[in-house]
């Protein structure tokens, strides 16, 4: 358990912990009783649903690269200060307007838009804060953490909105979750600035060029692997905002408070999948990032097909385990693989591909959902990323010389042959491939590649 939560004990990481625990809370409980809301307000309309998630993401899409940039030229700490008191300032006049009950559909379609533009600044400029919290060898842990923290709240979030919506009602829902959204202006300002790992070297201004950082990318495949796999999954299929609430309350004639069990259960699995990433001490593979991916995939589509509301719950536990072991493997990949000169506009474009997707994606599934039925709408999600996570290793093979091969007999399985080992890298390395030939071939057990794939 110490290694567990090693991170916790530097101050700044636990300010920046506790901060991002208190908002999430709140924000999980804004967004849930959100959800609830719009379905009201359109008449149960999975498309409406579909619409606002897509507002919410319609900014990431258009901002995030800026977003990197500025994180790669200035302050880290002040913009999100800055992020975070835009986002709460917007959250206040929304829940004065809901509890005052003249709030209408379109309201929520502005303030998604307005809570999207919050979060296109603040997301990309935090992933990249997080690496300036803690020494490298803590990055694994820290990050693994943050993903724990946010799932944690996913858990009591929507539980408690669920309770709340059922005995005061929407207005009050979104009241509590506007007090905490204001808990991480207060603990990025009580950080100690003289204890934060910045780099030594000093970014000029004409130097953040987004280009620069899209070209970086481009030249390497074992950061360019995981942010395509990531767009394609992050696009299809974490559409569950959109998915789950109508689910429960279109197929599975659901109340507020049940539904929020389909959400918590989807989280409880994801923080296991986030505890179970927090050892990691070293950069996780490409094989463990494509095995978590084609996990995830073959559950959603189990999801799908579920019968009843009890069987569906039970299912989004190992979904929610893999879909954020998934994410937390491609974030730890490419946070660990890139140099810090460029980790704000790397990491702007992983949140881009990642969430910016989110209003195709988002807009797709309610269309879908309308048409030809919600539980179609997730394991037609489940399928394309079941071929796009086959793809992903396929490429991965074929670029890296690597082969799988399956055997039979007592103990059928997969031994995964490598050709070369994967070299280290740290973020103030210079600035060269990592994937250098290193001698012997690697030849995996049949248990660890099964365990990986």
């Amino acid at each position: 358990m110490r290694e567990v939560f090693s991170s916790l004990r530097v101050r700044n990481y636990r300010l920046f912990s506790i901060g991002q625990l208190v908002k999430l809370v709140g924000v999980w409980m804004m967004f849930t009783a959100q959800d609830w809301l719009v379905l009201d307000l359109s008449g149960n309309s999975p498309g409406a649903l579909g619409v606002v998630t897509a507002l919410q993401f319609l900014p990431v899409l258009l901002l995030t690269l800026f977003s990197g940039k500025l994180a790669d030229r200035y302050d880290k700490r002040v913009l999100l200060v800055i992020a975070n008191s835009v986002f709460a300032v917007t959250a206040i006049v929304f829940a004065i307007l809901v509890a005052s009950g003249i709030v209408e559909l379109w309201h929520v379609f502005l303030f998604a838009s307005l809570f999207g533009i919050a979060n296109a600044v603040e997301t990309p400029v935090r992933q990249a804060f997080v690496s300036e919290l803690v020494e490298m060898p803590l990055l694994p842990n820290a990050l693994a953490l943050s993903a724990a923290t946010f799932n944690t709240a996913r858990i009591g979030g929507p539980a408690l909105a669920g309770l709340a919506l059922a005995i005061f009602g929407t207005g009050p829902v979104f009241l509590i979750s506007t007090v905490l959204a204001i808990a991480p202006i207060f603990t990025y300002t009580s950080m100690n600035v003289a204890a934060l790992y910045r780099s030594n070297k000093a970014v000029k201004k004409g130097d953040t060029k987004i280009i620069d950082g899209l070209r970086y990318v481009w030249r390497r495949h074992d950061l360019l692997l995981p942010i395509v796999l990531m767009a394609a999954v992050g696009m299809i299929g974490f559409n569950f905002p959109v998915t789950l609430a109508s689910l429960a309350k279109i197929n599975f004639n659901a109340g507020p408070s049940t539904f929020g069990l389909l959400t918590t259960a989807l989280a409880v699995g994801a923080l296991g999948g986030a505890l179970a990433g927090s050892r990691r001490r070293a950069r996780p593979g490409a094989y463990v990032v494509l095995g978590a991916a084609l996990a995830f995939s073959v559950f959603e589509v189990a999801v799908g097909f579920a019968p009843n509301f009890i069987v569906a719950m039970i299912l989004l536990v190992p979904t929610g385990f893999f879909s954020i072991y998934l994410a937390q493997a491609a974030n730890h990949r490419v946070q660990m693989g890139v140099h810090g000169e460029f980790r704000g506009r790397v990491m702007a474009l992983y949140v881009l591909v990642f969430l910016g997707t989110t209003p195709i994606g988002a807009s797709l599934a309610g269309w879908w959902g309308e048409r030809y039925g919600v539980p179609s709408s997730i394991w037609v999600a489940g399928l394309f990323c079941l071929v796009a996570g086959t793809a992903a290793l396929v490429w991965q093979l074929r670029v890296s010389g690597d082969k799988l091969s399956v055997h039979g007999g007592a103990r059928p399985g997969l031994t995964l042959i490598r050709t070369a080992p994967e070299a280290p890298l740290t973020s103030d390395a210079p600035l060269a491939e990592p994937d250098a030939p290193a001698g012997q071939p690697l030849v995996a057990t049949s248990r660890s590649s099964k365990a990986a794939a």
